[in-house]
């Protein structure tokens, strides 16, 4: 048996290469077009999707895709942009502009190849008559810090944006559009894909205020004003300009997940997969996946050890303090709070594209001992957890897990390891 670590991290990099573009692209090509290709994209992986499709490519293409910052992968023939991400900047409403150029003059003879995966949304700012940058960024803070699940975060994008919600798409027509997209949302809806650019979907204006107040969200008074417009509503998938338009999920949590069990299976450990689309706030999701890990290691029901259960979705976080850390890593300590000094355990939380919120980890690892390891380093794990402040517990303990940009993005990825005895990191 491998050491927990070296375990966990093999199921991770199962997950990843469920899901790396090398993977996936060539089997979901489109034909050639009588006339040119154009490639556009957006997301965390954008570069990576546009490298392996230039790769795979027989004919000649051209295009501009945006990644984040640091994320970037060289093309010969598409463009490649960085902006900023989670809060979008100046960048970003370049790359937006540079898109909508690149779809221009198009004919009916023409293809539109869209490489759409997760962080896309902040990475496309493109605001709206009357509205700016600075609103938009309003937006996306207010958003970013209410617990929002993601759905709801992307119906309020789409009415505040000129490129979100389809808009793109309708930019391109005449010509045939065909979006590949790599979902990082539950239930791999395409339309939810950094807000879907290239896919519209039903949700109307009114839904997007009725979440507005529902969240208690406190927007500017221009963004409220622009919600309360006709002018504000994003188009429907039946409108006619999307016409003969098509798309693909060719990458999901759920087939990453189904890897990283096969890969588990594979040295001998049993492994279940609880769900691919958990949602909630994190440190609740955490609860719930600390008592079917008590009852395991407790009684060997409902799974007998030796097990790992997996599960993936996206959680929230309802920011409460100045604290640095993500979704992943806030999830894993109040794990390690639910199971402190309970031997027998180890686990894995990560983004499965390299970054947990805006730190360099993607996550942490944790055990029986981690918050033991963090008190002897000087923190206090229940006033981190309180605070927001995961990574810095973390980072004290010596447990970030940090892999860098893995060139993808079906979102989170979540292991507990029950070996039936006690493990060390």
């Amino acid at each position: 048996m491998k050491a927990a670590r070296g375990f966990l991290t093999s199921l991770f990099d199962a997950a990843i290469a469920a899901a790396h573009p090398d993977q996936i692209l060539a089997k979901h090509m489109p034909p050639r077009p009588k006339g040119r290709t154009v490639v556009i994209g957006a997301g965390k992986g954008a570069a990576q999707l546009a490298q392996a499709f230039e790769r795979i490519w027989d004919g000649p293409l051209s295009g501009v895709v945006v990644t984040r910052y640091g994320y970037g992968a060289p093309c010969r023939q598409i463009q490649v942009l960085e902006a900023a991400h989670p809060v979008p900047d100046r960048a970003g409403l370049a790359a937006s502009a540079a898109l909508f150029q690149a779809v221009q003059g198009l004919g009916p003879q023409d293809l539109v190849v869209a490489l759409i995966c997760g962080g896309g949304s902040a990475l496309l700012p493109c605001p709206p008559a009357g509205l700016d940058l600075r609103h938009e960024q309003a937006v996306n803070e207010a958003l970013l810090a209410s617990g929002m699940p993601i759905a709801g975060m992307n119906a309020i994008r789409k009415h505040v944006s000129g490129i979100k919600g389809g808009w793109l798409a309708a930019a391109a027509a005449p010509a045939r559009l065909h979006s590949l997209i790599v979902s990082d949302v539950p239930g791999d809806d395409p339309a939810q894909v950094a807000s879907g650019p290239t896919v519209p979907d039903h949700v109307s204006r009114a839904q997007a205020l009725d979440l507005v107040a529902r969240y208690g969200l406190c927007l500017p008074p221009e963004v409220m004003a622009h919600l309360a417009r006709p002018e504000a509503d994003a188009p429907m998938p039946g409108d006619p300009v999307f016409a003969g338009q098509s798309h693909q999920v060719i990458a999901s949590a759920g087939i990453s997940l189904r890897a990283a069990q096969a890969a588990a299976l594979a040295q001998g450990v049993g492994a279940v997969i609880l769900s691919d689309a958990v949602e909630g706030e994190a440190r609740e999701v955490a609860h719930v996946h600390s008592a079917i890990a008590a009852q395991v290691l407790q009684q060997d029901h409902p799974f007998a050890k030796p097990v790992v259960i997996i599960s993936g979705g996206e959680t929230t976080v309802t920011l409460r303090g100045p604290g640095r850390g993500g979704r992943n890593s806030e999830f894993l300590l109040s794990l390690a709070q639910d199971l402190d000094a309970v031997p027998g355990w180890a686990s894995l939380a990560a983004d499965t594209d390299g970054i947990d919120g805006s730190e360099a980890n993607a996550g942490a690892f944790a055990d029986s001992t981690s918050c033991a390891r963090m008190r002897l380093a000087g923190r206090d794990p229940a006033q981190d957890l309180a605070q927001n402040d995961a990574y810095s517990a973390f980072e004290a303990a010596g447990d970030l897990f940090a892999p860098g940009p893995t060139g993808t993005n079906v979102n989170d990825f979540r292991a507990i390891y029950l070996p039936g005895h006690e493990v060390r990191l």
